[in-house]
């Protein structure tokens, strides 16, 4: 028969196992063999009892070596955040530009970043390294993400990409893209958002920098246009402080646009020159912006700040310009000339429109200040004087009696003393020199009015 003993670990009677010796016959277990299965069951429950601490003290190293590695990512992250911090609040303390954020940023999080403005126009966009990146989101989309980020505080996921909005208060300044990176850990993300609060105080800091010296500016133009003569040396001092030399040929803008949008203009203006060399201020209810003269004309730079700024304004906005002028006086004429074009083309109903004297024809000769009326002769009837230069014909002679016969062929052929197909001719090539509306009524004005100063101006043959 067999004999079942239970025994226990030694130290609390708990019962972890069953030794069992038998045998096919009926035995009579001796009290010895008793004793010996004892011993037995005593060594089994030992040997049990270390093989389940062992486990247990396995299962506890485990656990502990999680939990340490749980500890070391987090200690990695929190060396990694302050690490970003220092970073990130070392560009704020030394005046860093937005591209050095967006570098540093993309550097960490190993995406790439473009920063927008407050009306989505991307201001630098970079990858891991400063490398140029130009994989910019739809503006719509881009303004809905911003807009959810505003509401929520924090940034949001559009697809591979993570958007925030700098915020300073509710006020929006502008917002961060982080291209690339479809998931971010929440170590992540609140290093994405930091940078977007540091990319809010740098935005803020630059406006803030731009309107100091746009007040200032605004008082040197005041000045200028007010009472030029009084010190312009003092201005010419006043304008190299502030990185604008009067001395150097400018351009002077004048913009103007409906009673409601005015404040929204100066703004905009402000806005337009945002980071170049030029200066805008409120002067007489209109906009000047001081503009150095480069490559383009005052008409070009006029038509190009008109359709700009009535973008930004939301209302048309017209602008007159002149120059290039230099020097405190000069620059005051061309202001001068600049409100006269402008209420010119005011009064022609041309809002929205930019030019400058030379392009308004007749009504330039009227306004402009330098009474350029040579090069009005020039521009208006060259092609007729130098082909009666070069040919010896007299296409202007005949255009003059053409007009001054009232536009008769008749009378204009009695006048010239020629047959009528010879003024037929003549008016033909005229056309093929001026163009076909050379007769339309605008050009007809214009060219009366050459003839007229033509006519004028005329230097006369020497006598003998």
């Amino acid at each position: 028969m067999p004999l079942l003993l239970g025994t226990g670990d030694g130290r609390d009677g708990k019962v972890i196992g069953v030794l069992m010796a038998a045998d096919r016959t009926p035995p009579t277990f001796a009290p010895e063999e008793v004793a010996l299965l004892c011993s037995l069951a005593a060594h089994a429950a030992i040997a049990i009892d270390t093989a389940r601490a062992l486990a247990d003290t396995r299962a506890a190293l485990a656990e502990l070596a999680e939990a340490n590695a749980v500890i070391r990512a987090h200690s990695a992250a929190m060396q990694r955040a302050a690490e970003a911090h220092d970073r990130l609040t070392d560009l704020v303390l030394r005046g860093g530009e937005l591209s050095e954020v967006a570098t540093a940023v993309a550097g960490l999080l190993d995406g790439a970043i473009t920063i927008h403005d407050a009306d989505g126009r991307a201001l630098t966009a970079v990858r891991r390294g400063g490398v140029p990146f130009d994989d910019r989101p739809d503006a719509a989309e881009l303004a809905e993400a911003v807009a959810d980020s505003h509401a929520s505080g924090r940034a949001v996921p559009r697809r591979d990409r993570w958007i925030c909005a700098a915020l300073a208060g509710q006020e929006l300044l502008g917002s961060l893209v982080l291209h690339g990176c479809p998931q971010l850990t929440d170590a992540e993300r609140r290093l994405f958002e930091r940078a977007g609060m540091v990319t809010a105080l740098l935005l803020l800091l630059r406006r803030s920098v731009a309107e100091a010296e746009n007040r200032i500016r605004g008082e040197l133009i005041t000045d200028l246009l007010t009472a030029p003569e009084r010190d312009p040396a003092g201005l010419v001092e006043r304008g190299r402080r502030l990185g604008v030399d009067l001395e150097r040929p400018h351009l002077l803008l004048v913009a103007e646009t409906t009673t409601a949008a005015r404040k929204r203009l100066v703004a905009a203006a402000r806005q337009y020159l945002f980071g170049s060399h030029s200066v805008s201020a409120e002067h007489a209810a209109a906009a000047v912006l001081l503009v150095p003269h480069r490559d383009a004309g005052p008409g070009a730079a006029a038509r190009a700040a008109a359709a700009q700024l009535t973008q930004l304004v939301g209302a048309p906005v017209t602008v007159g310009a002149a120059g290039p002028a230099a020097g405190p006086v000069g620059l005051c004429a061309a202001y001068a000339e600049a409100v006269r074009c402008l209420r010119a083309l005011t009064s022609l109903g041309r809002a929205g429109a930019g030019a400058c004297a030379a392009e308004l024809g007749f009504l330039g000769v009227l306004l402009g200040d330098g009474r350029d009326v040579h090069g009005y002769v020039a521009a208006t009837l060259g092609p007729l004087l130098e082909y009666d230069a070069r040919r010896g014909t007299e296409l202007i002679r005949t255009l003059q009696v053409y007009f001054g016969c009232g536009r008769s062929l008749t009378r204009a052929k009695e006048r010239l003393h020629v047959h009528l197909n010879t003024v037929v001719q003549r008016l033909d090539r005229v056309q093929a020199l001026l163009g076909h509306d050379w007769n339309s009524p605008e050009r007809e004005l214009e060219l009366q009015l050459a003839l007229r100063l033509h006519l004028l101006t005329e230097t006369p043959p020497d006598a003998g």
